[in-house]
């Protein structure tokens, strides 16, 4: 049997702490070049090649990186070489992020189906178990469809999280993972269930195949519902670095992503790459995770990115 994280411990650390210890390898890439250059208060080419090499680390990449360093110049420039260079980067961080910042609302079409795509590793099916959580606090009802047919252990692990979370779901052992995304909208529908969230086999973008059965899947659930699926989610293990870039772009190509699922801020990931995303692809960030209980799965929040980030 796969395992599930154990529920949520009582007086655990608030979600901006646990924020800021998942931002902690970031953070302290940035902190020693950020002391030196906010400690100068100025902003001349050697303070700006420490930042440079500082955001490049912590997995900005580099058109982010220019695209800071040019609005910080800016600002600086406008300010007349005078005031607080933290507080202009926190800015300029924060514009930059903005257009991510979008919380995913449930319509009024139901079944309302989102469908969630990842690589093998990335966290999806946990993801699956903490949205059904948090849909069920917004007082909706929720059903699984376990879509990764493929994988036994995925269908054991989506099994725990729906007696945990108290939610049916649907399965097949084997078989076409459309057939049961039919079966799970059907069911929905019969059942007047607010929410369905459709796993999917994981696949890297370079398996054509696998790709192309992905879109396969996303067609039969516009059989079952043409107005489904209502969100279409990319789920990314943060550790990945600037791989989740490359991942994000393929599976906008062939699924036409709605929003992103970044998991596993978990203090060895860089968080960087969310504002490589931002300047390169910029696909709504709909929840981030910072750890594996129920409840580290939380709406993205610019402001309090940044501020875990940066402060």
């Amino acid at each position: 049997m796969a395992e599930v994280p154990a529920a949520p411990e009582q007086g655990k650390l608030s979600w901006a702490e646990r924020l800021r210890s998942g931002l902690s390898k970031s953070r302290e890439k940035l902190s020693g070049a950020l002391v030196g250059v906010f400690s100068r208060r100025t902003l001349d080419d050697e303070t700006l090649e420490e930042l440079e090499t500082a955001l490049i680390t912590a997995d900005v990449g580099v058109p982010g990186t220019a695209h800071l360093l040019g609005d910080l110049r800016r600002r600086w420039k406008a300010a007349g070489g005078e005031g607080d260079p933290k507080a202009m980067l926190k800015a300029a961080l924060g514009d930059l992020l903005a257009p991510l910042e979008k919380p995913l609302v449930v319509s009024a079409a139901r079944p309302f189906v989102i469908m969630l795509a990842g690589v093998n590793g990335a966290g999806k099916t946990t993801s699956i178990g903490k949205l059904a959580k948090h849909f069920q606090d917004q007082g909706l009802s929720v059903l699984l469809a376990a879509g990764d047919t493929f994988r036994a252990a995925a269908r054991e692990q989506l099994a725990v999280w729906g007696e945990r979370n108290r939610v049916a779901v649907i399965a097949q052992e084997g078989g076409d993972p459309a057939a049961v995304m039919f079966d799970a909208i059907a069911a929905a529908r019969a059942r007047g269930i607010d929410v369905v969230l459709a796993d999917t086999a994981g696949r890297l973008p370079t398996q054509l195949n696998l790709m192309d059965e992905i879109r396969k899947v996303r067609r039969v659930i516009q059989k079952a519902d043409p107005t489904a699926p209502h969100e279409t989610l990319l789920v990314l293990d943060a550790n990945t670095g600037q791989n989740a870039l490359a991942q994000v772009k393929a599976f906008d190509d062939a699924l036409s992503l709605t929003g992103l699922v970044l998991t596993k801020l978990d203090g060895s990931a860089k968080g960087g790459v969310v504002a490589a995303i931002a300047k390169q692809h910029p696909v709504p960030l709909r929840f981030i995770g910072v750890g594996e209980t129920v409840d580290d799965l939380k709406p993205f929040v610019v402001a309090e990115f940044v501020d875990a980030l940066l402060d």
